[in-house]
């Protein structure tokens, strides 16, 4: 009885073991499977794109170097100028450049609907305008530099390149008040007798002789050095900006 009793138990568990094999084989493929659908899904996935640098901004220009003095040397690539100071500075020149001749000029050419160029400062009284210097365009050159903005012979000294709308009597100085007009807005400049008067004509690289008085405005080159492609030259009078 007891050999029957063990056989019965024996065939009861190799009938449970096999019908839990399969079972457990089809859990297990079924795991695999999952598993590397899985994987096949993360690798089917697009990769995120990669992050795009935000372009640099462009460096501001730098801003205008005047120079003023006298012609020391002239060469086709170059002009030397020396300042009041003494000081020589080489400005670069391009194969072509423009050279325009500063005249004697007085009071009466100062007429309406002109376009001139001064330099002025305020007066200390009543802060009005007071120009140190005017100089005349030809009509060629009408909005050349236009506007009113800070110059360089003062701490207080602003430039005004404008169109003449209007001209009075100063009242509280000989003189006479100029209404300038320009784009965005306009400015009263009063032209005293100690103003210097000039008149902007055409000139030419004959007038760059050695100890002839000239302006440039240049700007400032990769390499340091100074560059411009048009110089003012005094013809019997110096540049009075």
């Amino acid at each position: 009885d007891l050999c029957r009793v063990r056989a019965t138990i024996y065939r009861e568990e190799i009938v449970i073991h096999t019908s839990i094999r399969p079972f457990l084989i089809a859990m297990a493929l079924t795991a695999t499977g999952c598993a590397s659908m899985h994987a096949n899904q993360q690798a089917a996935a697009p990769a995120a794109p990669a992050p795009v640098a935000a372009p640099a901004p462009a460096p501001a220009p730098a801003p205008p170097v005047r120079v003023r003095g006298k012609i020391a040397e002239l060469t086709d690539t170059s002009i030397t100028i020396v300042n009041k100071k003494g000081e020589s500075q080489v400005v670069q020149l391009p194969a072509k450049y423009a050279v325009n001749a500063l005249v004697k000029a007085k009071m009466s050419d100062i007429k309406q609907r002109v376009f001139i160029g001064t330099t002025a400062r305020p007066n200390k009284k009543d802060g009005t305008l007071v120009a140190d210097e005017v100089h005349i365009f030809p009509d060629s050159m009408r909005g050349a530099g236009e506007g009113h903005y800070p110059w360089d012979t003062d701490p207080n000294a602003t430039m005004t390149n404008a169109s003449i709308t209007d001209i009075t009597k100063a009242v509280k100085v000989h003189g006479k008040t100029l209404t300038l007009t320009y784009k965005g807005g306009e400015t009263k400049v009063t032209v005293v007798p100690k103003t210097s008067i000039v008149m902007v004509s055409p000139g030419s690289k004959a007038d760059l002789k050695k100890g002839a008085a000239v302006f440039a405005i240049c700007q400032t080159q990769p390499d340091g050095s100074l560059k411009t492609g048009f110089l003012l030259v005094g013809r019997g009078v110096s540049p009075p900006m």
